[in-house]
């Protein structure tokens, strides 16, 4: 069919316009995709790595929250597998009642514990008001020696305290200081559930600045652990230990800043570290598998 000079003009203008829309349609879906993707990328580990671990507090609601956050800790596994998992403390709300296992821990997180990952607990306030949290200490599922213990995985030795006003304090204070000072661990994690230094709702502790950080700088703490408050705050190195608050792990409070704070905010996250030999790289994430803080931890050896 032969065309006019008008009909061929008109015909060409219609096909412009369409492979224009198709353009703009497939230029559109691709940046969506750009844009829906996670900023956590499926990256080969660095060969100097030595071990991957995170850490959540404030979790067991059994609710929509707890579960946008054990999500992200189940695809951030998926990217950087890790093995290992700090459960620093109100493992159970409200009253510690442990025949809601199933609920607040097993059912969220059945997808890592169905991989290998070890969880290890801590006893919160909530945990202590049925039976002083023994049902928890003895669940297998959290991994606990005692109401404070510790356990070393490659370089890193953690320590786990029971935080509790009516702890055993005056025989846990001595245990504490003579497996630190018998560690021959490079890096050494402490971990709590309630804070030391915090920007939150309960703000600092004076009496565990006082008890705790002189043996931290004595023998070489790198870092403390804690939940408590609901909002994820990591501070500057205050004579060489971080302080990382990490209990926004099923609902949120505000947490303002101060003159110790590297970052903080009230998002649902949790934190992932790897541990390398003369650093920790830190990181916070949200349930948007998006890494929101990001700091570093150096080596301080005597």
């Amino acid at each position: 069919m032969k065309l006019n000079r008008r009909q061929f003009l008109f015909l060409s203008g219609i096909s412009g316009i369409a492979s224009g829309i198709l353009t703009w349609k497939l230029g559109n879906q691709n940046s969506e995709n750009i844009l829906g993707e996670s900023v956590i990328a499926a990256t080969p580990d660095k060969k100097d790595l030595l071990l991957r671990f995170v850490s959540v507090a404030d979790t067991g609601t059994g609710a929509r929250g707890q579960y946008s956050v054990a999500k992200a800790m189940n695809y951030y596994h998926q990217k950087h597998p890790y093995n290992v998992v700090v459960l620093a403390g109100d493992n159970i709300y409200n009253n510690g009642e442990i025949e809601k296992i199933n609920a607040v821990f097993e059912r969220p997180y059945q997808s890592l514990l169905k991989k290998g990952v070890k969880f290890h607990a801590c006893l919160g306030n909530h945990d202590i008001r049925t039976d002083n949290g023994v049902p928890q200490v003895k669940y297998a599922g959290f991994n606990m020696k005692g109401r404070y213990y510790t356990f070393s995985q490659d370089k890193v030795q953690f320590f786990a305290l029971d935080t509790n006003g009516n702890a055993d304090w005056k025989n846990q204070l001595v245990w504490l200081e003579k497996e630190l000072s018998l560690s021959k661990a490079d890096w050494k994690v402490v971990f709590g559930h309630h804070p030391i230094y915090s920007s939150g709702q309960y703000g600092s502790n004076s009496n565990f600045i006082k008890t705790f950080t002189p043996l931290f700088e004595k023998y070489n703490v790198q870092l403390y652990i804690n939940g408590h408050e609901h909002n994820y705050e990591r501070t500057r190195s205050i004579n060489g230990t971080s302080y990382l608050i990490c209990g926004a792990g099923a609902g949120n409070r505000p947490v303002g800043r101060s003159e110790f704070t590297e970052y903080s905010t009230s998002n649902l996250s949790f934190a992932a570290y790897d541990v390398y030999a003369d650093r920790i790289e830190v990181s916070g994430i949200g349930v948007d598998n998006r890494v929101f803080d990001q700091g570093v931890i150096k080596l301080r050896s005597v």
